[in-house]
Parts: C-alpha cells; structure tokens; sequence
C-alpha cells in the first residue's frame, strides 16, 4: 500500500479469501462488459495471499464454473477428486460404516483442494484484471461522516504494549470509498463492530460456531488412496455436537480435522484435546501412526444457518461469505457459497454505480440476489438443522429427519442460544469432567499426539510482540472474579493454541497470562467467553498463522 495516510478508491473489498476475491473477480470483468473503469483495492491481514485461509476443504465447483472461463476454471489447482465417501459411527473401540450417506452430505465428485492454494490462484486471476491487492495490512477501524461508512483505516503500527507511539511509529492508512465489502472471515472485526452499530442482528437469531482443528500429515505410500474421504460421529463425542474427517491426498498426504459446536456446557472441555483422543481411535491411527505431521491449523465456522443470518447491507456496506454466515448445514459446506455472494454483491454494485447510489435503499438488491441464488435453496430448508441438533444426536436426529419431509418445519425448534451463554459454571456441572473422561489418553507423545505449544509451531505463526496485546480484556477485575473464578478459566481450556495461562503468585494471588504470540486467529476466545470478556482485534498485519497449503 501507498506511503500515505489517505487512499481513494470505488470499491475496497476486506480480506482476500474465496469471498472476497471472487467479489473482486466478478465486479472487474462486469465493470469491463458495461466499459466503465473502477478502482477495486483488495486488504489483507495475511503476510501473503492464503496465509490466514484454512478449510477441510471438500468443494462443490458449480460457482467457480459460473465466476471463472472455462480456461480459468481447468486451471483451478484442486488436489483431487472424491472417488469413496463413507461415513463412519465410531464407540470407544470400534467402528460401522453406515450403508448410506446422511443426508445432504454426499461427497462423490467434489474436489478436494488446499483452500490456501484457491485463493492465491484467485489473486493472480483478480489481478490480471486490474485488481490492487495489498496483503500484510491489517483494518481495525470503519471510519463514518453523519453516521455513514465512508472508508477504513489500517492499523498504526510502530506502539509498544503500553501504546506509546515509538521510532518506528507508523500511521495507518485511511481508505475512502464509495463502497466497502466486508470479507473477513468468521466473526470479523468489522463486521462485529457494523452489526452492533446498526444492530444488522436485532431480528435474527443468533449466530453459533463450531471451532474446526485440522492436521496435514504425510504418511506412507499405500496408506490411503487420492480421494478416499471418511467421516466420522460418536466417539470421542457425547451430547457434544461433531465429528471428524479424513481426506486422502494426492502426494500420500492425509488432511484429517475435528469440529465441535462451541454450545458445549463443560467449562473444561478441550476441542483440540478431543482432537488428539480421536486420532488415538483404531479407525484414524492406523492411517497416522507411521505418517509425519506437517501443518496444523484451527478456525471457526459459523453454523446457525439461515434464521442467524444478519441484514446484510447498510450504507456503502455489503457483508459476504462466512462475515455474513454463508455455510450450508448439514452438508458443511461454505466455499461455494462464499463465491456466489461475491459474485452477488459483485452485481448488486454495478447497478449501484450506475445508479451513481450506494445508500442502503440501493444496496437492498443484495438481499434479493441473494434469496434468488443457491445460498437459498441449500440454507433455508435446513434453516433448524443446528438448533435441533443443541438437544443431543439422537433427538436431533429424530427432529431432523422430520424436517427432511417438510422443507424443515418442525415443531418444538428449540431458539439458538449464543455460545457464550451455554457454558455452566464449574460448581454447576455435574456431569464427567473433561479430565475425567478421557483419563489417561490426554498424554502427547508427541508422534501421534501433541500439546498445543507444539502445534502452533506447526502452523508458523509468528506475532510482533511488542505490539499492543490484541486479545482485549476490558475489566480484569471482573474476568477474574466471574471467568476465572466461577467459570475456571474456561478460555485456557477451548483456546487450541495455549494464549491463556492461569497463574498462582507465592501469596495464591490469581492472575491471566496472554501469550499473544501464539494465537492462531480462530476466535473462539471472541465467541465463547462467559460475559463476552474477550475481544478479539485484528494485530499487526501480517502476523497470525503462515498456512502454506490448509
């Protein structure tokens, strides 16, 4: 970016993933078919396109054939193509392979891709089109005039802990434009701070998460052939809701991943640890118990389906991809969607340039674009496959195989409650606790299983640590009488990268250590937090995870 503090811009689209890119894709190449020249300035908050992209990731290829020429779209670097998909229910010792697939979840002929690997390809394409792309700078701020959104502002950088400014100070860059999209990813700082400002969630439900840790291996030639996938419910797993998979690579590589729903009620429950304990299970070590570990990686995913959706435009706003909840459940798929609504916003711009209007009346045909496209189709008929699933599998499953049958109405939906509202204080839960249960399978050996430390080695992050802490904390007073003491410092429990220490002193004084250092950007601290006392801000750009191929 420009050694300046003032950019002017048409449009500035916020986080180089498959939402954002595709959004810039689509405008460059419909802005050229009517002859107009816009501006379009791509931010992002990874070192370098991909760093901060991770997903499983299994892809339906309908979006990327209607964004991208036939040319373009050969040239996609998939890994392979699913050839087997068996869904596997697994006890604490055995495993039966389901007959069928659930439905919705079908995987035979998608493509297995390193999502990383999309997104850098994607940039080259956006650029080739005019598209400015900066990566390695990080936007905290929306800047307004008479309430409206006018631009952003990158971070400054250069202040100490303390946030004193020092020789290196360096003030971050204003970006004014006529249009701003919001592509950040899960819980998204901007987004966060629009919604609360303009309540774009008062009439929704509330968004849910489930935090997904995934693990690339190499392992032994005959192992595991390109495009076998498995997944897997049950064991580790109790009422908890999740599960795991196992997606053989090209190259003799396994990527393998568990995600849990973040409305669990152990305040010592570990999701990483649950992680570790499943590749223990017969059915997954005998596939990594010769490989090597090579990249590890954690990120949410928004889950509450189209009733969480929140409104997606304002003033010179438009939300897209996991910013706005775009992941159809049950089937766990977002990337396809996160396309569509770039190229969706992507038309509803156009038009608002040539109406020479991006006032919220204008950008209200987002809304439309969107309901008339396959974001749709794929969400609202699940809309209350999440919100049945939080009374246990079984019942879930019961409630949802009603909804199958009718377009998923079901009585007796229980409401969504936000994660941070389900955890129970520790003198409340009386069922196993977390220890308890997987007694004796919580070990590393550091082969099969490792600690947290370890893996965040794994995933290359690296921070500036002499940067502000950017996991704020707004009364530690507070945290410490109601998170720590009431709720046992539950966030070093459900962080997967060991940034939260609970200390004693010589005199038993409780106290927080924040090993900023090590977050690797997933947000959960953000999502699950009794009280909402933990938010999380966008550090330094370019610091975070460095995922070469998640």
């Amino acid at each position: 970016m420009h050694n300046t503090n003032t950019l002017t811009t048409d449009v500035v689209i916020i986080g180089a993933g498959p939402a954002g890119l595709s959004a810039a894709i689509h405008l460059a190449d419909e802005f050229q078919k009517i002859g107009e020249s816009k501006r379009i300035i791509v931010i992002e908050k990874g070192n370098s396109i991909g760093a901060h992209i991770l997903s499983g990731a299994i892809i339906k290829t309908d979006a990327f054939k209607e964004l991208l020429s036939q040319e373009e779209f050969d040239n996609l670097p998939f890994d392979c193509e699913v050839t087997e998909d068996t869904t596997f229910k697994l006890s604490e010792h055995g495993a039966f392979a389901l007959p069928f697939h659930p439905p919705v979840m079908d995987n035979l002929g998608y493509k297995i891709a390193s999502l990383c690997q999309i997104c850098r390809y994607l940039a080259t394409l956006a650029e080739s089109r005019g598209v400015e792309i900066y990566s390695g700078f990080s936007v905290n701020e929306l800047l307004y005039e008479n309430n409206t959104v006018i631009g952003v502002k990158t971070i400054d950088t250069g202040v100490n802990h303390h946030g004193e400014k020092q020789k290196n100070f360096q003030e971050g860059t204003s970006v004014f434009a006529s249009l701003i999209i919001l592509a950040e990813g899960t819980r998204g700082t901007l987004a966060k701070q629009l919604e609360t400002k303009f309540h774009l969630s008062q009439n929704v439900e509330p968004q849910v998460y489930s935090l997904g840790i995934k693990e690339l291996w190499s392992v032994p030639e005959g192992t595991i052939k390109e495009g076998t996938v498995y997944h897997t419910f049950g064991y580790p797993l109790k009422r908890e809701f999740g599960g795991g998979f196992v997606y053989g690579l090209k190259e003799n590589k396994v990527a393998v991943g568990f995600a849990v729903g973040l409305d669990y009620e152990d305040p010592t429950f570990d999701i990483y640890k649950v992680m570790q304990v499943w590749k223990q299970h017969p059915q997954i070590a005998t596939i990594l118990k010769e490989g090597t570990l090579i990249e590890f990686g954690a990120k949410t995913i928004p889950e509450g389906g189209w009733k969480a959706i929140p409104k997606l435009y304002t003033n010179n706003v438009l939300l897209v991809g996991d910013s706005a909840g775009f992941v159809a459940m049950p089937a766990l798929k977002g990337i396809h969607l996160a396309v569509t609504s770039g190229m969706c916003a992507a038309k509803t711009a156009v038009l608002a340039f040539q109406r020479k209007d991006t006032s919220e009346t204008s950008l209200s045909n987002y809304k439309a674009l969107i309901d008339q496209s396959r974001i749709r189709s794929e969400m609202y008929p699940y809309r209350n496959f999440r919100a049945v699933m939080s009374e246990g599998m079984v019942v879930g499953a019961l409630k949802f195989g009603v909804q199958l049958v009718t377009n998923g109405a079901c009585l007796l939906t229980p409401k969504l409650k936000r994660d941070n509202l389900t955890l129970q204080k520790i003198t409340e839960f009386h069922d196993t606790p977390f220890a308890q249960r997987f007694e004796g399978k919580l070990e590393s050996d550091k082969k099969l299983t490792f600690n947290k430390v370890t893996s965040v080695f794994y995933s290359g992050t690296q921070h500036d640590e002499e940067q502000p802490v950017h996991l704020q904390i707004a009364d530690m007073n507070a945290f410490r009488e109601i998170n720590m003491k009431q709720y046992g410092t539950a966030c070093q429990y459900f962080c997967p990268a060991d940034v939260y220490e609970e200390h004693h002193d010589r005199e038993g004084n409780l106290s927080l250590k924040i090993h900023a250092e090590n977050c690797v950007h997933c947000k959960t601290c953000d999502i699950k937090a009794p009280n909402s006392a933990i938010t999380w801000m966008t550090p330094y750009g370019g610091d975070g995870p460095q995922y070469q191929n998640m």
